[in-house]
């Protein structure tokens, strides 16, 4: 498997969308803690508490790795800033390695929040 390289524009380009992207799904998981909040508010079966339950940790654990995500590419960015800070002349022509492994962290993480997200609409539209 041949390494993809990038530019540095491109990089910073992949980090500040992943970024702005990274923004929103914390806001959605703060709307769907507000939303399981009122749920258990109003509905105090034992069947509806344990799904409850379910979608408290796994928001909880999403919300830990896109943290973890986060860091992970604001570290990346502040070494290419350094490079760039380094080397200015060079950094605007040199082609360094993409962070392939980030990628593939990045879109796991979105295929297992969509379908969290997927199982937790449907619990909202069969329970409630």
């Amino acid at each position: 498997m041949e390494t993809k390289r990038k530019h540095l524009n491109e990089l910073h380009f992949d980090h500040q969308l992943w970024l702005s992207e990274a923004l929103f799904y914390g806001y959605e998981l703060s709307l769907y803690k507000k939303r399981l909040e009122n749920i258990s508010f109003r509905n105090t079966a034992q069947e509806i508490e344990k799904q409850v339950e379910h979608f408290q940790n796994q928001f909880i654990v999403q919300k830990e790795q896109l943290d973890l995500l986060k860091h992970e590419t604001v570290v990346h960015e502040q070494w290419l800033a350094q490079c760039a800070k380094e080397n200015p002349i060079a950094a605007d022509h040199r082609l360094f390695t993409d962070h392939q492994a980030t990628h593939e962290k990045i879109n796991t993480f979105k295929k297992i929040y969509n379908d969290l997200k997927a199982e937790f609409n449907r619990f909202l539209s069969e329970g409630m």
